[in-house]
Parts: structure tokens; sequence; C-alpha cells
């Protein structure tokens, strides 16, 4: 099939798709049927929303799509224990891990437990150079001797070691990274990628698995004849996991991200009150601001400095401390960016020399920072589009992360390996996972892991088509559109935004940002024009030949986005991929 507007190759080397005349079709019934806008019906067309319900998909109503709690395994258990613990005064301890997902899965706990009136829990969170990822034995019996219950959150379920170790207490485990054939003997394991779940709740991050936790444990309070919080409240936290943990945004998770993005637009929570003042957010909080501002700056704390600084901001409830916290997560941030910078660098070039035609593509580099390799694997993933290991060497051992594409499972084949014993530890869900790998089984590692990957498919993937909605012209692209559109939002991972092309546009402006961002405006000809921004574009060949356009002519593709600047909004299209014009038939 020709490629869109008939480019086979763009400047990013990909092959442009349109939606289709049976997309265009359903799109054109639903606009006649429900007088809804038709871009809008081309983006529900897209999601695979029918006509007859795309009311009800623009106002989800989380009551209606709220799972019972109990549908998943041990959770009843896991209330009631965690009740036990509230009723009876005993000593709680939180075990998370240190990425956003875990950080927000803790401060919803401590903040339920504050507005119950009970004292602070214990939050232990590991150091991820010296402890690396989830419950250690150590740590695990130190706090199991001063404590009555432990609650692991975004961890635990392959831990069986560490949680034996918990001798004298019992310990709850709240997760969502793949189980194993068999689980550790704690004393519930709530997980819906448990392997006797039904998978009905796969896409749950692990705040998600917490709220609905808590959600139980209100319904047996009430039924004791007690009330808990108002649970609508926590929202802002859960949707801030799930996007950050790139959860796909689909059911449940897309009506948590929803409510949760008019929670915080509310601005209650101190901490991310201060931390939206120290990204500079201006404008209304939408999930790219969860995603690209937000969370990058919680993580932060983790990967290059205290693990549970991020935790402790989300849960404060003072807003010096708050901002204090922010800042310096601020501060770590920009440090981690550098850091980032330099492996990117160093790993991208030697991917590249290995290959990106193979089933995996991978880098290792002594004295990598393990803070920032997984954001490094994303970036090699994305060039490839193909699995992506990066490892960080220290010593004997390395640590690394890997990133996935759709229709690979990345995790699954990880914990193939750990089994085998060509690593020495791994595990994770389908397209994220971690690793500790020996320095030399490295190599065998990585080519037994790249078997794998091809048996599911991987050495197939060419350059990602670039998907396209449509065909707008500049002067269509209005901020009223925009509005329209979002009201099938929040767009993220498993439910992407609708992407355009604006065609045969000339550029009036062109000028290089940063290192590798692009800025530039362009128009048809006809009087209207359009401000566009291509981040990372000189990381490429986008960047150098729209820079040197020389008059000529480009099809330009991207997200329509609103941009907030002293309080006026404009449209701005966000840059993804571009091709000559001529080169359409």
């Amino acid at each position: 099939m020709t490629g869109f507007l008939g480019i086979e190759s763009s400047l990013s080397g990909r092959k442009w798709c349109g939606p289709g005349i049976e997309r265009d079709r359903l799109a054109e019934a639903m606009a006649q049927a429900t007088a809804l806008p038709r871009p809008l019906c081309q983006t529900l067309a897209r999601l695979g929303v029918p006509a007859e319900e795309a009311q009800a998909y623009l106002a989800p109503a989380l009551r209606d799509l709220l799972p019972d709690p109990r549908s998943l395994r041990d959770m009843q258990l896991a209330a009631e224990r965690f009740l036990l613990a509230v009723n009876t005064g005993q000593k709680i301890a939180i075990f998370a891990d240190y990425d956003v997902d875990g950080g927000t899965s803790a401060a919803l706990l401590i903040d339920w437990l504050r507005q119950m009136g009970q004292p602070a829990p214990t939050l232990y969170i590991p150091d991820r150079i010296e402890e690396g990822y989830g419950p250690n034995e150590p740590a695990m019996a130190e706090l199991a001797a001063a404590h009555d219950l432990i609650v692991c959150v975004d961890c635990g379920t392959l831990s069986h070691a560490p949680v034996a170790a918990a001798k004298g207490a019992d310990v709850v485990i709240l997760d969502h990274h793949l189980g194993g054939e068999t689980l550790p003997q704690a004393h519930a394991v709530v997980n819906p990628n448990r392997q006797d779940e039904t998978g009905d709740l796969a896409h749950l991050c692990a705040a998600g698995v917490v709220f609905l936790m808590l959600v139980e444990a209100g319904r047996q309070l009430r039924e004791a004849g007690r009330s808990g919080p108002d649970l609508m409240g926590f929202l802002d936290l859960v949707a801030l996991a799930t996007v950050a943990d790139v959860a796909p945004l689909i059911g449940v998770n897309r009506a948590f991200v929803r409510q949760g993005l008019r929670i915080m637009a509310r601005r209650e929570r101190p901490g991310l009150v201060a931390l939206a003042d120290v990204a500079r957010m201006d404008a209304t909080p939408n999930a790219y601001h969860l995603g690209f501002l937000l969370g990058p700056r919680v993580n932060a704390g983790g990967r290059i400095g205290r693990a549970d600084l991020g935790a402790r901001l989300l849960a404060s409830d003072n807003p010096a401390e708050a901002r204090a916290m922010a800042e310096r997560l601020d501060q770590l941030n920009s440090e981690r960016r550098e850091v980032e910078a330099n492996v990117r660098a160093a790993a991208m070039e030697q991917a590249e020399t290995r290959g990106f035609d193979a089933p995996l593509v991978w880098a290792a580099g002594e004295g990598w920072h393990p803070g920032v390799v997984g954001i490094v694997a994303s970036r090699l993933k994305e060039a490839a589009n193909r699995p992506a290991i990066v490892i960080g060497l220290d010593g004997d051992e390395g640590k690394g992360s890997g990133r996935s594409v759709a229709g690979i499972d990345l995790g699954a084949a990880i914990q193939r390996l750990a089994a085998e014993g060509l690593l020495i530890k791994g595990g994770g869900h389908k397209m994220a996972a971690g690793l500790s790998v020996a320095r030399n089984r490295l190599d065998e590692a990585m080519a037994r892991l790249s078997d794998l990957l091809a048996k599911q498919g991987s050495d197939t993937f060419g350059p990602a088509d670039l998907r396209l909605d449509g065909v707008l012209m500049p002067g269509a692209a209005t901020v009223e559109l925009i509005e329209q559109i979002d009201a099938a939002g929040p767009f993220g991972a498993g439910a992407p935004g609708p992407r355009y092309v604006f065609p045969d546009c000339q550029i009036s402006f062109a000028k290089q940002v940063g290192d590798s961002h692009l800025k530039l405006r362009f128009g048809d000809g006809m009087g209207a024009s359009l401000d566009a921004i291509a981040f990372g574009a000189f990381d490429g060949a986008l960047g150098p030949a729209l820079m040197a356009h020389g008059g000529a002519r480009f099809h330009l593709a991207g997200r329509l986005e609103i941009n907030t600047w002293n309080g006026r909004q404009s449209v701005q299209l966000r840059l993804e991929d571009a091709a000559p014009a001529t080169l359409a038939p």
C-alpha cells in the first residue's frame, strides 16, 4: 500500500500511514449520528469507540469503571490485615520502589493513615546503587524486628528470600510486576499480573493497586459502621503514577487520570503544588505535564540523589518543607539530564556499531550511572524500534534496564534468562524490565536474550510507521479544535493522541534551540501560519534538513497542543516528522 501522501520514507526514514477508507467512513457516520466535530470523531474511531458509546466515552464516570477490588486475589485479605494494624495500633512499615510509582504508592498509604489520625508509618526506600531494586534480606529483617506489618508497594512479587527474612512481621505485597510460578510466603500478594490472575486489570500500575486496596479498606470500614477518608482526593497521585509509569490509558486508568488531573488543578496537595511551581507549570495540568515535567523530577531523587526524597515530597503536608524538597529534586533533575546525555552519547555510538537491525539493541559501559540507564534504553528503543537494554558495569557486576516495543514481552524474556541462571536477578513487565548480570556472562546473556526476543519476532521490526489521523490546514488548527479533541483524552500509552499532517507548507522561520531542538514557523501561503517545536530534531536528519530548507516546501507531521505564555493561549505543533512536498504524487 502506498504511503499516505505518497510518503514511503520521510526525513526520519518512516513510511506514513493514513486512517484508511474504513475509518473515514466510521468517523463520518459518527459525526452524522452524534453531531460531534469530525476531527473528534476521527479520533474516537481510531480508539475503537462505537458511535452509540461516544458520549459516555467523552464523560467517563469512575463509579461505572472502577472494578470490584475483590476481583483481585488476596485483596480482601490484604485490606483486613492493613485495618487490623490500624485498629490495634500496630507498627507499620512501607517498603517502596524508588520510582514515581513506588513513591506515589507510599504517599497514598501515608496520607490515608494521616487522615485516619494514625502515627506516621516507617518509610523505607532502597538505595538504587547500594541495594538495587526491591526488598533485600537485611532491610526486611531489620524492619521486621521493629514492626508488626510491612507493606511492600511496587515491588516484592519475586522477593522470596527477603520476605522469608521478615521474621516476626506480616508482609503484604501490593505490586504490578510480572509474577513467577510461585509467590513469596507473604500474608497477601495483590498483583493483577500474578500468573493465576485473569489479566483483566494487568494495565494497572502499583498506585492503582494501592488505591483499590484503600477502596476495599473503606468498604470494610463502612461494614463496621465507620468511615474513612474521601478517596477521590487521592486520585492526583494515582494519575501521576499511571502516566509516569507509562501504563495504558484505557479503562479505569483513563478515568483515574481524567479525575486525577481535575484534583491536581485544585492545587491542594503541597508536594505537587511545590513540584509544579519549580517546573514552572503555568497551565492547567495535563498528561504531558505528568509524564515530562513532574514525573522526571520525582524520579530524580531515586536516580542520582536521596532515594526517598520523591515519596516524602508527595506525602508532605507542610508547604515550606515541600518547597525545599521540590527545589532539591529540581536541582537533581538538572544533574540527571547532564549524566544522561553523556551516557546516551556513548550508548548510542556503541549500539549503532553493534547494529540497530538485531533482535536486541544493547550497550554496556564502565561506570554508567544505574539511575539513567533506563532512560537511555528508552532512547535506544525509540531510535531502533527494537527492544533495548543498557547496562552500567561496576566491578564484577552490571546493573541494567530494558525497554520494549509493542508486541514484544521483554519482562517474560528477562525472567526466563534469570531462571536459566544467566542473570543474577531480573524481572519486570512487558514493556520494561531490570536486571543484574555478572560481567563475565554479559555477552552470553545478551546473546541468549536476543535469541528469545527473535522468537517473538523482534528481528522483523523496521522503522516505525508514522500513523496519521488526517490532513489539516494551518487555518483550521485552532484552540477550540484542540479543546474539542482533548475531550477524548487524556492521551498517552495505549491511547495515543491524534497526529496530523500539514501538507505543502513553507517554512518562514527556523532556529536551533539548545543542543538538539528546532523551533520553526510555517504557513500554507494563504495567510495562516503556525509555530512548531521539534524536540531532538538535530539528533537525526530532521533538524538539519529543515534548517537548510532553502525555500522548499514540506509536509509537516505532528501533534497539536495549546501553548500558554503570559496567560495567552496559542496553537503549537509538536513536530515529529517531515517530508519534502515534491515526494507527493
